[in-house]
């Protein structure tokens, strides 16, 4: 295995960086300040001594607030499809679909003893930066998934669907996800398209580029939030897609004729 499924994240200063895609399933603790996590729609905090698990193939926004004076710290185990592949195999779990209420994207977990215990069986290893070996590594994902399912048992129908994304209408999942910085292909696939098929229906939809929709689209709802909404611009370039706010001010006045900052 080479990326270990155990992360640890330290950071002093709040953040708002981060990938935007989330591939793989992940079982979280949340050690000290806050994550907020957006799905665009719904917007989930978690604090110190909260529990966590997202669901894959998601698009989300994440901000991570240190406490005051202090540092933000969190631990995660991602769930891969094969690591869930061979826990299926080996003890015959299968997904049977969403009988009931389907588990939400964000799902906060309820306090229990077998989730701290675990976490904190993690943390001699993240924290002294050692290497785990691969066998371990194995071992500590099943413990985490065997954890997971006996404290919630609905899971099971959802770490094990091996399915990928179909087909759905690019119009209206490009217009609800155009503010996630994400690469081209990551909205390729959670349409269930290759990248070249995305590019060409993508074409025959909107008549334009992926890369210059996005764009002209992302700078109209700049424009609408710092306008008619009072927004500051370095309060929404983050949240529209953009990495910094000097590229996006210069793609701003290139549109608009005028700087975000002379927008009333």
């Amino acid at each position: 295995m080479t990326n270990s499924p155990i992360a640890y994240s330290c950071y002093f200063t709040r953040n708002r960086q981060g990938e935007q895609f989330v591939p793989e399933h992940v079982f979280s603790y949340q050690i000290s300040g806050t994550l907020t996590i957006s799905d665009g729609i719904t917007e989930h905090v978690f604090n110190e001594g909260d529990f966590r698990f997202i669901r894959r193939n998601q698009l989300l926004k994440f901000v991570k607030q240190p406490p005051p004076g202090g540092v933000f710290k969190s631990v995660s185990i991602y769930l891969d499809q094969a690591a869930l592949s061979d826990f299926s195999m080996d003890y015959g779990y299968k997904a049977e679909g969403n009988r009931g209420r389907p588990v939400e994207k964000v799902k906060p977990l309820e306090g229990f003893g077998l989730y701290q215990s675990f976490m904190n069986s993690l943390l001699p290893y993240v924290a002294a930066d050692q290497l785990i070996n691969a066998d371990l590594q194995k071992l500590k994902q099943r413990e985490a998934i065997m954890i997971l399912l006996q404290a919630n048992p609905e899971l099971k129908d959802v770490l094990f669907d091996f399915s990928e994304p179909g087909k759905i209408d690019l119009e209206a999942f490009m217009n609800k996800n155009f503010h996630f910085n994400v690469q081209l292909k990551r909205f390729a696939y959670l349409t269930g398209r290759s990248l070249a098929t995305f590019k060409r229906d993508f074409s025959q939809v909107f008549n334009a580029t992926p890369s210059r929709w996005l764009l002209q689209r992302r700078l109209q709802e700049a424009h609408y939030l710092i306008k008619e909404k009072g927004r500051a611009p370095s309060d929404v370039y983050l949240e529209i897609g953009f990495e910094d706010l000097s590229h996006f001010s210069f793609a701003f006045k290139k549109m608009y004729g005028l700087p975000p900052s002379r927008i009333y």
